[in-house]
């Protein structure tokens, strides 16, 4: 009888450690590549008060430069990244300052 309370107990330690698990992963911030001269995603929604992670991927800098001014990194080399949390609803869009042809919006709602 005691050990199938123990195993009773284990197999619901596994089960919360997994819908932790899977909570954690779907709180995860969401990031945009830098990759190929282009962001991807191109359009990314976000909810109020997300945090967005820019990695750059390229061997060339880029920067991710608000088209309002609301935001601008520095100039990202390879692996570097840069975040911005966005506290209000709206639609961001963006540019690289070094290759404006290089494009994205994040939708914040």
């Amino acid at each position: 009888m005691k050990q199938r309370a123990t195993v009773v107990g284990l197999m619901g330690a596994g089960i919360t450690a997994l819908l932790i698990g899977v909570h954690a992963e779907a709180a995860k911030a969401p990031t945009v590549g830098i990759e190929h001269f282009t962001y991807a995603p191109a359009t990314l929604t976000v909810s109020v008060g997300t945090r967005v992670t820019w990695v750059n991927h390229d061997e060339e800098p880029h920067t991710v430069t608000s088209a309002t001014g609301a935001f601008a990194s520095s100039g990202l080399v390879n692996e570097d990244s840069f975040a911005q949390t966005f506290g209000k609803p709206g639609t961001y869009q963006y540019f690289c300052a070094l290759h404006p042809h290089m494009k994205a919006t994040v939708v914040v709602r």
